[in-house]
């Protein structure tokens, strides 16, 4: 299994993670993902490590703590050093109007809530879920520092933030000398490329690791779905699909075709192509893979086995390439000032949008907007 360095950190990181929201199954919405109770949790984390993989990755509000409790019994079973654990707090846990955002009152309190429940005196990553605009970044930063000097966390991220959001935060981190954000969770997949605009460039520049969440497009990209017939009956879309990014379905079957394509070529599967393709992509770290039972698991991390050739990726680009938004269509054709990532695919010309491009072909502008 290969390891990254995660962001600017000196912590390695395995390609591939493993994310317990199917652990618990605590509340109808993560039922819909699992329901994998302590003892098949303790068989799925044995063959993550038989296979290379030793980093596991929840959240205080996947099923309200029941993930974190069942992955915190099955991890006993070896030293906790064997173990890189990631869990996050931001969302409502539990009633009242402090018990949610980023305060210092519910960071404190989550934070020994999270050790409690992992039975564990420290936590490898631990993430702020989601953006607090009430709360001034200091308040949040200043806590997570402390519990870095505490030594009950070791590194800290962000989780579904805007890129303002990020560069805030940062910035904050540095006049004070606190500790800085590593990595960023971002939902990232062939049919939901939206990182690419703005966090992408951001994570190369800033040093922030891409920890990749919900890989498959939410459930879409696993091979079952198909033009012209139902949902399977085992599918989270059946009860999560409006909780969950928009996706066409001329869009998502376009991108389906060329993995099938691709899967004919190579004998993998769609979601070891779907995997594998997100690891060639710049600034990501680690891909977290969920699996309701050791077969789905057992191909999953075999994503990380193989190589997929230039030829191939550029293809699954082509297929899923979304339109550029503003700004960035605007900028991409500056490239000589506003370069792109190694492995980036190549942006739509201003004449396949239907218009001429202000720029021309040396990257000047008679006339910019």
């Amino acid at each position: 299994m290969e390891f990254r360095q995660l962001g600017k950190s000196g912590l390695q990181v395995p390609v591939l993670c493993f994310g317990t929201g199917t652990f618990g199954g605590g509340t109808e919405f993560f039922r819909a993902w699992g329901d994998t109770d302590a003892k098949e949790a303790i068989r799925l984390i044995a063959v993550c490590l038989e296979m290379g993989v030793n980093f596991f990755d929840t959240a205080d509000v996947y099923s309200q703590g029941l993930s974190e409790k069942v992955l915190g019994e099955a991890i006993r079973q070896a030293p906790r050093e064997a173990f890189l654990i990631s869990t996050k707090g931001t969302f409502p846990f539990g009633s009242g109007p402090n018990n949610m955002g980023a305060s210092r009152y519910h960071l404190m309190q989550q934070i020994e809530g999270s050790l409690k429940r992992l039975r564990t005196d420290y936590i490898d990553v631990y993430h702020i879920h989601g953006f607090d605009a009430l709360t001034p970044v200091d308040e949040t930063l200043s806590t997570l520092d402390e519990a870095v000097r505490q030594g009950k966390v070791r590194y800290i991220a962000a989780s579904n933030f805007s890129s303002w959001h990020i560069q805030k935060s940062l910035a904050i981190s540095e006049r004070y000398g606190w500790s800085r954000y590593v990595a960023h969770q971002v939902y990232y997949s062939l049919v939901g490329r939206d990182y690419e605009w703005d966090l992408m460039p951001q994570a190369l520049s800033e040093g922030l690791g891409a920890l990749v969440w919900s890989p498959l497009g939410w459930g879409r990209l696993t091979g079952k779905i198909r033009r012209g017939q139902p949902l399977p009956a085992e599918s989270r879309l059946h009860k999560t699909a409006e909780a969950g990014p928009i996706v066409s379905d001329d869009y998502l079957y376009k991108v389906i075709d060329a993995l099938d394509e691709v899967a004919l070529e190579t004998r993998k599967s769609l979601p070891q192509l779907a995997l594998n393709w997100l690891l060639r992509k710049p600034s990501v770290s680690s891909v977290i893979i969920g699996a309701r039972n050791e077969k789905q698991l057992r191909d999953n991390l075999s994503a990380a086995s193989f190589v997929l050739t230039p030829e191939q990726v550029a293809r699954l680009d082509e297929a899923s390439q979304p339109p550029v938004p503003y700004p960035s269509w605007h900028q991409r054709q500056f490239q000589n000032r506003n370069p792109l990532p190694p492995s980036y695919v190549a942006p739509q010309s201003a004449e396949s949008r239907g218009g001429a491009s202000p720029v021309s072909s040396s990257g000047s502008s008679d006339r910019p907007k």
